[in-house]
């Protein structure tokens, strides 16, 4: 990041130069970055289509899943046109107010998706472990409930970062953001202020979101594989856990990345800023790429619609 003696008060604009040090060939990055885009609007469009229109998906694994594509095109679509004006258009001017709520929106659909995926393992936990209660735990009006409880979380836990950031800075060392969107942290560190509260609050959201959420998916899981590999037959072991395998892999893909993102932007000193960057965008733009080709090929249910959709 650029840096100076000079402090900016209150800046209108801040500028954000994508990948540092691959300025150069940014226009060549945007190509697959875009089709990542269009694959995942178009894959997660087609599974909320699909779960909407039959009425044998309309169970709570499935509005789950459909919960989850939801926030995969909200969060795709908070980065993506602003990241494309930087690296096709060279348009990378975005006003502040406007930075602060491409922030509030990355966090809160980040915290959504995280509380989406605890939901997912609890799901799959009653399901396995309480066969037969599963219908009367997990009925429509408690996914509802959690999806309401999900959202409030995330709303509440991120507003409090914006407040902090308007009410806390008026200075700022320079207005060039060394990355591709705007993030909490790259924010913060423009500020010629004391930002040891900031970076407080900061961690005590990460941790409070995906340190509690993937306390409780682990053990979730550990619990389902400990009562699967009791079952007697083989065929009903596979069984039970093919109906978690969907779910494991969307699991594993988004906090490996999210914690190197959030690792890498706290302690990775040693990193170079390009690798940085250019994996916390990812972070944002493998999940919703992923998540319906793997629901879609791992699901049978919504496998089998798809196909008769695509057939027909």
């Amino acid at each position: 990041m650029m840096s100076s003696n000079i402090t900016v008060f209150m800046p209108s604009v801040l500028t954000l130069i994508g990948i540092p040090g691959l300025e150069s060939v940014q226009c060549w990055i945007g190509i697959p970055f875009c089709a990542m885009y269009l694959v995942a609007m178009f894959g997660n469009s087609l599974l909320l289509i699909i779960i909407r229109s039959h009425r044998s998906l309309h169970e709570p694994m499935y509005i789950l899943v459909g919960m989850l594509g939801v926030t995969d095109i909200a969060l795709a679509t908070t980065i993506m046109p602003k990241m494309l004006g930087i690296f096709w258009f060279q348009v990378p001017e975005i006003y502040f107010d406007f930075c602060l709520l491409q922030m509030w929106f990355i966090h809160t659909f980040q915290g959504i998706e995280s509380g989406i995926l605890l939901a997912m393992a609890l799901d799959r936990y009653v399901a396995i472990y309480y066969p037969l209660r599963y219908g009367t735990i997990f009925t429509h009006q408690l996914v509802y409930q959690i999806g309401v409880a999900i959202a409030l979380r995330a709303v509440i836990l991120v507003a409090p970062c914006l407040v902090l950031i308007n009410c806390r800075f008026q200075f700022y060392h320079t207005t060039i953001i060394s990355h591709s969107y705007c993030e909490h942290m790259a924010i913060v560190k423009l500020a010629a202020d004391n930002v040891r509260v900031n970076k407080i609050y900061g961690l005590f959201v990460a941790f409070a979101v995906a340190g509690f959420d993937l306390t409780f998916i682990s053990l979730s899981y550990i619990l389902i594989f400990i009562t699967v590999f009791r079952l007697p037959q083989k065929e009903a072991r596979w069984k039970a856990f093919n109906t978690c395998i969907a779910h494991i892999c969307v699991f594993l893909q988004f906090y490996l990345l999210a914690f190197f993102s959030f690792f890498t932007h706290r302690f990775g000193a040693h990193v170079p800023p390009y690798i940085h960057i250019l994996f916390s965008s990812l972070y944002l733009l493998v999940p919703p790429f992923l998540n319906p080709l793997v629901y879609g090929a791992k699901t049978k249910q919504i496998r089998i619609h798809v196909v008769k959709m695509l057939c027909s």
